[in-house]
């Protein structure tokens, strides 16, 4: 998507800002997401929705890159839009908004497909960081939040007699070489690409191959979907 170019850039992925849709049913939070957003050369917000339902018409008018979608919305929320939103071909990255850290919500929208989330009172400069980690194809959760996540998962009572989740996750990664299967266990231990890198010795460049095989190979969108397969499978 990032090669889309904006209504007055010029042509080409290098030069084309990071494309954004706000959807928030708060006008105040849409206002203030835009005037963030808004003054910086390398993103333009093109357009904002008050609700899940309003976001097939305006990823369709606006071509966007990046999605902030909130979770809480009255009629179609976050959640829904966003898993309609990823099903579709070519999708934009999607940022989910909420107010909760560790919220069975935002762990939903992760195995959706959401890139990552934010909290309705992150830092601007965080925000902004986090919308250009999700245009290059970066997912926005820190380490020590997908260590928080998985550890939510974690602390959820289980029901008895098997698990169809674990059983799918195993299944899947069984597939996996030993070297994948390597790579896999780190990211679901929270680690970055050079953490990674220094782990099993060998190159950023060739954790991000790794990474981008396993993504292909499990047939998932993002690092983070990899780490809560892992986790379902009870290897970390």
């Amino acid at each position: 998507m990032a090669g889309v170019t904006g209504p007055s850039g010029g042509a080409g992925e290098a030069t084309a800002p990071v494309r954004v849709l706000i959807v928030d049913d708060d006008a105040l939070v849409r206002a203030g997401l835009s005037m963030i957003l808004g003054g910086l050369a390398d993103l333009r917000v093109v357009g904002e929705a008050a609700d899940g339902g309003e976001v097939p018409a305006a990823v369709a008018a606006y071509a966007p890159d990046v999605v902030l979608m909130d979770i809480r919305m009255p009629r179609v929320d976050g959640l829904t839009a966003t898993e309609a939103l990823r099903a579709r071909p070519n999708p934009p990255e999607v940022l989910v908004l909420t107010t909760f850290d560790a919220d069975e919500q935002v762990l939903r929208a992760l195995r959706a497909g959401a890139a990552g989330f934010l909290l309705k009172d992150t830092p601007p400069a965080d925000i902004v960081h986090a919308v250009r980690r999700v245009a290059a194809g970066e997912a926005t959760l820190s380490p020590t939040v997908t260590r928080t996540l998985i550890d939510h998962v974690t602390a959820a009572p289980g029901l008895a007699g098997p698990d169809p989740r674990r059983e799918r996750a195993l299944r899947l990664l069984d597939g996996l070489s030993e070297r994948e299967r390597q790579v896999a266990v780190a990211l679901g231990r929270g680690r970055t690409n050079a953490e990674i890198a220094g782990e099993l010795f060998m190159s950023v460049a060739t954790v991000k191959a790794y990474v981008s095989r396993l993504l292909t190979r499990l047939d998932l969108n993002n690092r983070v979907q990899v780490a809560l397969l892992v986790h379902d499978a009870d290897l970390v």
